[in-house]
């Protein structure tokens, strides 16, 4: 403010000085009371409203016991603060930094029900009126459930935090009002971005030399779209065919253009490629379509195959169909609840279709696969954006051929090439915004976790990192702060983190990345997110380390005798036709079972001894691909069987030796200098046949269950206990032993 001194009865000339007024003083102690009171506030994080006398439900029917504390509502998240004093709660053994077991970040809020006079009813944002339920029920995407009473609380304030939750995580909002925005203004640099060196960010042109000479591919990088002059979906730099130029990019904005991602050791190489806008069939398309396919034919002397997977996966739609219906099996409101959903879970489960659609990802990644592997011919994946399920086959099909990638940095870096490089919406896909209307929302990422989940459990020696480090990265998607899961292009990212205006005097915002696990935990609880099960690419003698050429080099997993012989090098017809109806928007094509050309290479592939650090292929078949327990069940305590009599102990006794008979084994083969994967094959041969009964290393947010049997009413509506093996699936063992 200006300020005029005086002194002396000489004039002063007008100085800028600040200057408090007495309603500065008063928000300013209003806010370091809040953080007084709340001191594990975030940089940036500002309290909107809260309410006191709150009391926090457990899941019991009867006793509807719970805990009294503060609610509140921040720009952040939505916590609930215990009036019970800390030395009385135990420390949960598996800490975020940046949340506590109660603290529910506003993007990770999914639905929220209102309760009045014992009836449930969805509240939807934009029609929340000036009456407050006396219960509020909060399901999150990470599959958490809160129960608040606002029974207790003052009549005004229940009433601004019903409306202040619901209008901050259910309304539309602008990307500036997510919270990685205020944070990133008020944290330091040193807090705010910081970046594992081993990952590479496919941000620069070296990032992409350096994987496509750690590949060999046989291809350039392209800098054509460099200040995103072509296309802003596109990043400034990736690798296309040599025969590519400029002027191919620019002439559909980057549509048509077969796009890098992996070069296998033969010579072939994976492609993807986004559909041409909706065109006429006259010579210049046909030709233009015929140019781009050479392109990949030539550089790599191998013939093509084309994979249009718009014609043999489902949609965006059914896929956010098929997972809604599946989550609900989590979301479980009480425990009464548990033991009617467990009546119908394998049949609830397979109506779902959720786990048909991770089968159906991972078998098409197999089909490519073979063509790559067996066939040595290159793979062309086709999706109208090349953004979506392009993101879930490429990605799946490097894991399961380079070992690299099943490296913890490996696979960061993979995530950064093929998703966040690629162009994933991740702010649409995950509807951080909450803007219905704008894109599809759909868990597009999260299928692909869930099918890199499936390959971890099936061959976990095989993976560097372990159950847990997926689990906390699926829900780190959720947490409105890294610039990883925050934006559907680079572009948009670049573009967000300018000043509004060109005159503003500060440099670009530095948002942190997901890569930077330091920001949410410490080193003993990352050290969970290393396999001690993996197994390591043996050492090689001096006389092999001449002649090999990169750390991570790939090994044949196939002898060249098994492999088939490459059809005639050059252009297809019929794949050039192939390429035409697809661009005209004519899907011919079904799904398919496997082929013929993939049961052969299941074969070929089992009668050798299981190698590691070579090709990898996921069981397929219906006992195989099996429920994410760690991240779907951890929230539900009846699902742990905790004190469930004997057959923990017995179960866990088991789990113990088979544990034992492995590290033995593994010790004889170290001492022995046995070939590690003929080692492994003896302990390991299939999919594993325990259960984990425990959801270590995360706890329950409410209390557990110490009664974990059918409630009485419940027993005596089902009849007697022989009565029970005539009802549909109780001849089934339920959700807690899957």
């Amino acid at each position: 403010m200006l300020s005029l001194g005086s002194g002396g009865g000489k004039s002063t000339k007008p100085s800028f000085v600040s200057y408090v007024t007495p309603e500065d003083m008063k928000i300013k102690e209003k806010e370091e009371g809040l953080r007084s009171k709340h001191p594990y506030l975030l940089p940036g994080e500002v309290v909107f409203c809260s309410a006191n006398h709150v009391l926090k439900y457990t899941q019991e029917d009867v006793s509807q016991r719970g805990v009294y504390g503060t609610l509140l509502c921040t720009n952040f998240k939505i916590a609930f603060i215990s009036d019970e004093s800390a030395s009385q709660e135990t420390a949960p053994p598996f800490r975020n930094k940046l949340l506590s077991e109660n603290d529910i970040p506003l993007t990770c809020v999914d639905n929220i029900y209102g309760v009045s006079d014992e009836k449930k009813k969805l509240i939807i944002g934009g029609q929340v009126k000036s009456k407050y339920p006396s219960k509020l029920i909060i399901q999150c995407k990470d599959l958490r459930v809160f129960h608040f009473s606002l029974t207790y609380a003052k009549e005004e304030e229940a009433k601004k935090i019903f409306q202040g939750i619901v209008h901050h995580s259910l309304e539309p909002k602008s990307l500036k009002c997510v919270f990685a925005f205020s944070y990133c203004e008020t944290a330091s640099p040193s807090q705010a971005s910081r970046k594992s060196s081993l990952t590479l960010m496919f941000e620069t042109k070296e990032d992409w030399s350096v994987e496509l000479g750690r590949t060999k591919g046989n291809c350039k990088v392209s800098s054509a779209n460099e200040d995103y002059v072509i296309s802003e979906k596109l990043p400034q730099f990736f690798v296309v065919p040599f025969a590519v130029s400029d002027d191919d990019i620019l002439r559909f904005l980057g549509k048509g253009i077969p796009f890098w991602c992996w070069s296998h050791h033969s010579g072939c190489a994976l492609f993807k490629m986004a559909c041409l806008p909706t065109i006429q069939e006259d010579g210049i398309s046909q030709k233009y379509m015929h140019r781009m396919l050479d392109a990949v034919t030539q550089d790599q002397l191998c013939p093509v195959k084309i994979e249009d997977l718009s014609s043999c996966l489902p949609a965006l739609q059914d896929l956010q169909l098929s997972y809604n219906k599946f989550k609900q099996l989590f979301l479980i409101d009480s425990t009464t609840e548990f033991w009617v959903s467990d009546m119908k879970w394998f049949s609830s489960l397979e109506n779902s279709g959720w786990l048909e659609i991770i089968r159906q990802c991972l078998m098409k990644a197999v089909e490519i696969v073979d063509y790559l592997e067996s066939a040595h011919t290159s793979v062309l994946i086709v999706e109208e954006h090349c953004s979506d399920l392009c993101c879930v086959l490429s990605s799946l099909v490097q894991i399961m051929l380079d070992p690299y990638y099943r490296t913890r940095s490996g696979f960061q870096s993979l995530i950064q090439k093929e998703w966040v490089a690629g162009g994933h919406s991740f702010l649409d896909r995950c509807n951080h915004l909450y803007q219905k209307e704008k894109e599809v929302p759909a868990p597009v990422f999260l299928l692909f976790l869930e099918c890199v989940w499936q390959l971890l459990q099936q061959h976990a020696p095989a993976f560097q990192f372990s159950e847990t480090y997926l689990t906390v990265l699926s829900d780190s998607i959720n947490i409105p702060l890294f610039s990883t899961f925050l934006f559907n292009s680079q572009h948009h990212r670049d573009t967000a983190i300018k000043p509004g205006h060109p005159e503003a005097q500060r440099s670009p915002l530095n948002f942190p990345s997901v890569w930077d696990w330091s920001l949410q935990f410490d080193c003993k609880a990352q050290s969970l997110f290393t396999n001690p099960l993996y197994v390591e690419k043996p050492i090689q003698d001096k006389a092999l380390r001449k002649t090999s050429h990169q750390k991570h080099q790939r090994q044949l997993s196939l002898p060249n005798t098994l492999s088939k012989p490459s059809p005639r090098k050059g252009f297809f017809k019929e794949e050039t036709d192939n390429l035409k109806k697809i661009f005209l928007g004519k899907r011919i094509s079904k799904w398919l079972n496997p082929t013929e050309s993939s049961k052969e290479l299941y074969e070929s592939w089992q009668r050798k001894p299981l190698d590691y650090q070579g090709l990898l292929l996921p069981y397929l078949d219906g006992p195989s691909v099996r429920v994410w327990m760690q991240r779907y069940l951890r929230w539900v305590p009846e699902a742990q069987i905790f004190g469930g009599g004997s057959i923990t102990t017995v179960n866990r006794v088991l789990e113990l030796a088979s544990e034992i008979q492995d590290l033995q084994k593994e010790v004889e083969r170290r001492s022995c200098r046995m070939n590690s994967s003929t080692a492994w094959t003896q302990v390991y041969s299939g999919p594993p046949l325990s259960a984990r009964l425990s959801s270590f290393p995360f706890t329950a947010t409410h209390a557990w269950s110490f009664k974990p049997a059918i409630p009485s009413s419940i027993r005596q509506s089902l009849g007697s206990v022989s009565s029970l093996a005539d009802k549909e699936d109780d001849d089934c063992q339920g959700s807690g032993v899957l």
